[in-house]
């Protein structure tokens, strides 16, 4: 079984695809790993992918292919993925499809995770974490100080592209290059929409019903 999570940036993608790996022993590929991997490489592929992320663009087409295609041949024909984060535009998603059928694979179910502009400024733009523990917290929704945090502000760090300026980027460029997945998905008989704005046990829920069906 081959699944994809999509969403707007902070729709919760990564939450539900940690789920559904751990619920249906499925192999979670997120190409926002991958390429934070990349950059922690410090290469010269790593470097061009943080100057771009920075800005609130999208990493080429060419660069997540040639990242997911590694994994797909180290699988030896074992494939259960759920895909979180990718495909993120309409040549993306085509050549994936091409890419599985070489495999005789296919994809399944498609989440499409629906979350308003609005709340995903708040989720992204008042997101922090700290490094000692590794917990993630929200100034606008869970703070630091509401959920008593032992380790320290000293620990507590934000993403550089965690921006007010830098969301609305990112949410704008998702909007203009990767709802159209939508329609090729619907076409494709395997999207289903689900609320994003739910609790994430309640989120998880719907699709798990769905997929049951």
């Amino acid at each position: 079984m081959n699944i994809i999570i999509f969403g707007a940036p902070g729709a919760g993608k990564g939450t539900q695809s940690d789920l559904l790996a751990k619920n249906f022993s499925l192999k979670k590929i997120s190409t926002g790993d991958l390429l934070r991997e990349e950059i922690n490489n410090k290469s010269d592929l790593g470097k061009k992918i943080k100057d771009l992320i920075e800005k609130g663009q999208l990493v080429s087409d060419e660069i997540i292919i040639d990242l997911i295609e590694n994994i797909f041949k180290d699988q030896n024909k074992n494939f259960n993925f759920v895909f979180d984060g990718f495909p993120r535009t309409l040549k993306q998603a085509e050549i994936l499809e091409k890419k599985l059928k070489n495999y005789n694979e296919k994809i399944d179910f498609v989440f499409n995770l629906e979350v308003n502009r609005d709340e995903i400024i708040k989720r992204i733009s008042g997101r922090i974490f700290c490094t000692k523990c590794n917990k993630i917290f929200n100034n606008h929704f869970n703070s630091p100080l509401s959920s008593e945090h032992k380790c320290g502000d000293s620990y507590l760090k934000k993403r550089a592209d965690d921006t007010v300026e830098v969301v609305e980027k990112r949410y704008d460029t998702y909007i203009k290059q990767t709802a159209p997945l939508i329609k090729f998905y619907i076409e494709a008989n395997n999207l289903h929409t689900v609320s994003g704005l739910s609790s994430i046990n309640e989120i998880f829920g719907q699709i798990t019903s769905l997929i049951k069906q």
